[in-house]
């Protein structure tokens, strides 16, 4: 290990800066936060330098580094594009032992800096060693998408409660065992949820039993997307990996299934057209069940659960049950899968608005509104519509869409195993029949379609 990581206080500390530049505003800008003492040297102080002065209270000298210059700092910054004088400032540090850092050359450098997760007080940091900082960056990005900006409240709140909590339990073991709880489970999901005062509330109220404890479950509703698990929310993803149990349809790709807990109980609920491995109503008492026994119950739901999904129904059940929830969204399999298929939804040369239809109606009827449906310049989308492909370019025919109007289809939209096939409303049905197409599967009707072949970028992006 090269580098000792370390978190050095700067509050209120001198600090200096020599060069003013783009790359010197960029640290000066990270020095502040800490709440540092920030001097400025430099021949000519640049614009974005010179625009945080009073922002920061920057003491500012236009001039040249001189030894004398370092005495009195506590950490020197040396950003300047002037090689002599990266040395010089260098050296200086090191025989007053100052921790220095000279921006792009680590061979100068007593301590570099590394790239930063910053959810105050939670403060996480990577560094390559200075061998590739695009890389340490990279890493960032990733510990990122799992650490959800409310973790800093969540800290403080621990912090608020760490002296009341050890009072309250004397044993080392109950006491780590009782903040695990509380860190993962419904009080941490209130303050996830912007809830604070509740959650402040509810860990109050824990402190007042004889046994603390979290018993009481939960229910996340998330929105799984069309297929691609890139397009899961980061607290769609958080939520999947802690839950207890995951109950999840058809349409949950297997990705997306593995980016859950592993010891998770996985439970399957999928439907297919004539054929419902559990009714809708079991379904919704399943949840309450489980949630009842103090589990965290993820519900894991193709697209986005509002939008033909029955998400509405099943949240019903949990608020007349009186049963904690969450919804997370998700991208919609319309907009999914007609951004994969290069269809813009709308366009200003082809369609002022769009229209979400369902083609399995409660009663497995066609009537719909097809005079509507039928007018010009919109966007029509069709879910769970295969079935009913014939009927649905019937009766957009018959009220007045031309013959020849474009239609298209998408198979497992947003996957690799993505197929689009267009074509005219007059043949639609034929040529989908003999292309062998399966659900899942999306109806896309309007102008355009025609934009497709043009903007199809998915298609050539991906293996085959």
């Amino acid at each position: 290990m090269e580098y000792f990581p370390l978190f050095i206080k700067l509050n209120k500390r001198n600090c200096l800066v020599v060069g003013a530049g783009e790359i010197a505003a960029r640290k000066i800008a990270l020095l502040a936060r800490t709440g540092a003492i920030i001097t400025v040297i430099a021949n000519q102080i640049g614009t974005s330098v010179n625009s945080m002065k009073d922002q920061h209270q920057l003491i500012i000298k236009e001039k040249s580094f001189t030894k004398a210059d370092a005495s009195g700092f506590q950490l020197i910054i040396s950003a300047t594009n002037d090689s002599a004088t990266n040395i010089l400032v260098a050296e200086t540090a090191t025989e007053l032992n100052i921790p220095v850092n000279v921006v792009d050359n680590p061979a100068l450098c007593s301590f570099i800096f590394p790239a930063i997760i910053d959810r105050s007080p939670i403060i996480a940091a990577v560094s390559s060693g200075g061998s590739s900082p695009v890389l340490a960056r990279l890493l960032r990005a990733k510990i990122e998408s799992l650490i959800p900006p409310a973790y800093g409240q969540l800290a403080s709140l621990a912090e608020k409660f760490r002296t009341p909590v050890k009072q309250h339990i004397l044993d080392p073991t109950k006491r780590r065992i009782f903040w695990e709880q509380v860190l993962q489970g419904r009080i941490a999901e209130l303050v996830f949820s912007g809830k604070k005062q509740q959650a402040e509330s509810q860990l109050q109220s824990l402190l007042t039993q004889i046994e603390p404890t979290d018993k009481q479950g939960e229910v996340y509703l998330v929105g799984a997307g069309p297929g691609d698990p890139d397009l899961l929310t980061f607290r769609a993803l958080r939520l999947m990996q802690q839950a207890d149990v995951v109950i999840y349809d058809r349409l949950v790709s297997a990705e997306i299934l593995d980016l859950t807990r592993r010891d998770s109980e996985k439970i399957y609920v999928g439907k297919q057209r004539k054929n419902h491995s559990l009714p809708q109503h079991s379904i919704n008492q399943l949840l309450a069940s489980l949630a009842k026994q103090g589990k965290r119950v993820v519900r894991l739901k193709g697209g986005d659960p509002f939008i033909f999904g029955r998400g509405g129904e099943e949240i019903e059940t949990l608020v007349e049950e009186g049963i904690a929830f969450q919804i997370v969204p998700g991208i919609t399999a319309a907009s999914g899968c007609a951004t994969y298929a290069g269809i813009p939804l709308t366009h200003r040369d082809h369609a002022q608005s769009c229209t979400f239809v369902t083609g399995h109606l409660k009663d497995n009827s066609p009537n719909l509104n097809w005079p509507q449906l039928s007018a010009a310049n919109q966007t029509i989308v069709f879910y769970m519509g295969l079935s009913g492909l014939e009927e649905i370019c019937h009766s957009l025919i018959k009220h007045g869409c031309p013959k020849n109007h474009p239609i298209a289809i998408i198979q497992q939209g947003t996957t690799p195993h993505q197929r689009v096939i267009t074509g005219i409303l007059e043949t639609f049905p034929e040529l989908v029949a003999r292309e062998g197409i399966k659900a899942p599967t999306l109806i896309i009707v309007g102008t355009v379609v025609s934009l497709h072949d043009k903007l199809k970028w998915f298609e050539t992006a991906s293996p085959t």
